[in-house]
């Protein structure tokens, strides 16, 4: 990550893709989780000074020119109407709002941003957050505020700004880019009710065995039944609360099994992570694509996951080297891009 701190010079901060590693989507219930920030995606934005205030689109993610009627309409089923200018937007106001109601007062010179992403769309990687997250370091930096934001405020910051564009998501995703690194979180009702924050606690990404990331470069296949579960969880199904229990327990139990480096157990609480997401979920709404790629990597033994809500995979390997290559036979038969984990560094 490039800081630069010199008057009239330009910033640029990085964060990175994620991944859900046990218990989601148990953070949007007061569950636990465990989740990752990956190296082998990200998003940068950088900030220069300029005379006004300026958002830079970005020529393939914020396209305005098509060769044709037909290139038009084949983007926007692939990738939809939005790009990262909107999100960039959207962290500035909240930023603005944020430091207005604390009484930080901004200097009131301009700057333009701009952004560059290479996380895969529609992958459940959380390439949205990521753009923001790197936008409000330069932010903090730019006006010298750092040190008046609470990093543990900072993914609520970030999710507040996605919540301005109708993007509904949890906590999980922004702690991980925020932090860096393995986080395990906490989120607790009493103390979400009372701080807005989980309690989240960094952990060494050396403790993770090697992991593998599995994903599509064609994700429309995915499952588009609007899912229930949150209503009925609401309404108090005694199937979702208990299934949703029992997923947060997972990353409690995943923890606890990473610091014994008991990998044979992890294997285990990836699957039945999986099994609890389809039991609530239904199949449906899961996608076939997605159950694909599970049943793909489950089928040379490995165990298996999703990242977040879809999109993309993560597949744990207990028997080595020779099911790895299974693995990446398989899937290159499935047409599935496979690619091993890497975490990125801790920022806090």
């Amino acid at each position: 990550m490039m800081k630069m701190k010199t008057p009239g010079k330009s910033i640029s901060h990085r964060a990175y893709a994620r991944i859900g590693f046990l218990g989601n989507p148990s953070d949007a219930y007061y569950g636990n989780t465990l989740a990752v920030a990956i190296g082998n995606f990200g998003a940068s934005v950088t900030l220069e000074p300029s005379d006004t205030l300026v958002f830079r689109p970005h020529p393939v993610h914020d396209p305005a020119h098509f060769t044709s009627l037909q290139h038009l309409v084949a983007r926007v089923e692939g990738e939809g109407y939005y790009g990262g200018v909107r999100l960039l937007m959207a962290i500035c106001k909240v930023f603005h709002a944020y430091c207005e109601v604390r009484g930080i007062i901004l200097h009131d010179r301009n700057f333009t941003l701009s952004y560059d992403t290479n996380v895969p769309r529609q992958a459940g990687l959380s390439g949205s957050s990521a753009i923001v997250c790197a936008a409000l370091s330069c932010l903090l930096e730019f006006f010298n505020v750092g040190d008046r934001m609470k990093v543990e405020d900072r993914p609520k910051v970030i999710l507040s700004a996605e919540e301005e564009l109708g993007i509904t998501a949890g906590l999980q995703d922004r702690v991980a880019q925020v932090y860096g690194g393995l986080v395990y979180m906490d989120f607790d009702k009493a103390t979400l009710e009372r701080t807005g924050n989980g309690i989240y606690t960094p952990m060494d990404p050396k403790l993770l065995p090697q992991l593998y990331l599995i994903y599509t470069k064609n994700p429309s296949d995915s499952g588009k039944v609007h899912s229930t579960v949150r209503k009925r969880w609401l309404d108090g199904d005694e199937l979702v609360r208990n299934c949703m229990k029992e997923v947060a327990s997972l990353a409690v139990k995943g923890r606890d099994a990473l610091l014994r480096q008991d990998f044979s157990t992890i294997a285990k609480l990836m699957d039945t992570n999986f099994d609890l997401r389809r039991t609530m979920f239904g199949d449906a709404t899961l996608g076939k694509m997605n159950i694909k790629m599970v049943e793909t990597a489950r089928g040379v033994g490995a165990a298996c996951k999703f990242t977040g809500s879809g999109g993309a995979v993560i597949a744990f390997c207990p028997d080595g080297e020779k099911q790895v290559k299974a693995l990446q036979e398989a899937c290159a038969k499935a047409g599935y891009t496979v690619e091993g984990v890497i975490p990125a560094p801790a920022n806090v």
